[in-house]
């Protein structure tokens, strides 16, 4: 298991490398930040599944990581504006932010697990 996380590190490190790299060729800037945190993991998570268990096994994790996605994309939506909107404290922001991420992502794997 440290060796997984250990080769985690590693080619996930690499891989936010050559984003930060491409990032500087290519405007914006904002790619590297935008592309080489969760994408990196991501790769390397369905990149050492494929090696040690196999093509279904990364079929799976890509789909929950898609619902994740979805989620995180559906709590960011609603976080953004809430935060921009001087009248209304940043915790209940938060705190809704999470709320619609909970819902989300409940409700997509209620109808992804079936």
């Amino acid at each position: 298991m440290l060796a997984d996380l250990a080769l985690r590190f590693v080619i996930g490190g690499a891989i936010v490398s050559v984003f930060a790299a491409v990032a500087q060729v290519v405007r914006p800037r904002t790619f590297s930040g935008l592309f080489g945190a969760a994408p990196s993991v991501a790769i390397a998570t369905l990149a050492l599944a494929f090696a040690r268990q196999g093509s279904e096994v990364v079929a799976i994790e890509a789909r929950w990581m898609l619902v994740g996605t979805a989620a995180m994309l559906a709590s960011c939506s609603i976080c953004v504006p809430l935060c921009r909107a001087s009248r209304v404290p940043i915790w209940l922001s938060a705190l809704a932010a999470w709320l619609v991420w909970l819902v989300v992502a409940l409700g997509l794997h209620a109808v992804v697990a079936r």
